[in-house]
């Protein structure tokens, strides 16, 4: 597209409630969503399709402080049987959950820089086709 891009509003079918956590979800990632999912709901960013997405957020946020946990209690080394130092399962699980949450607050709308590009899915220009391509 040319120019000026198109005024973005709030995307078409957006949840009007906050829906609970699903159950099975870990503690921490209860909290999490209980801090996010309103805010979603209430800048309308939030469609139902869009809820796994959201619980995957929530899961890699819980996935981070609980291996947090262990490397706080247990340091960021073991000794193996061998006698060798090597690092703790607990740090990788947490890297890839960092990067994970990271990526998926992005796609969700939860960073700040991802709020600021994206208000929404709908756009105001009626040139495109359904596929968002300017004809």
């Amino acid at each position: 597209m040319r120019g000026r891009k198109p005024t973005i509003t709030v995307l078409p079918g957006a949840l009007d409630k906050s829906p609970p956590a699903p159950t099975w979800l870990p503690k921490f990632a209860k909290k999490e969503w209980a801090r996010v999912v309103p805010a979603l709901v209430k800048a309308r960013s939030l469609a139902s399709h869009e809820l796994s997405t959201v619980e995957s957020y929530c899961i890699a946020v819980a996935r981070i402080r609980e291996c947090e946990a262990v490397i706080q209690k247990h340091g960021l080394t073991f000794i193996s049987p061998t006698g060798e130092s090597k690092r703790r399962p607990e740090t990788t699980i947490h890297k890839e959950n960092i990067e994970a949450a990271r990526r998926l607050a992005a796609e969700c709308g939860i960073t700040p820089a991802s709020r600021s590009k994206n208000k929404g899915g709908a756009t105001d220009d009626d040139n495109e086709d359904e596929f968002g391509v300017d004809i």
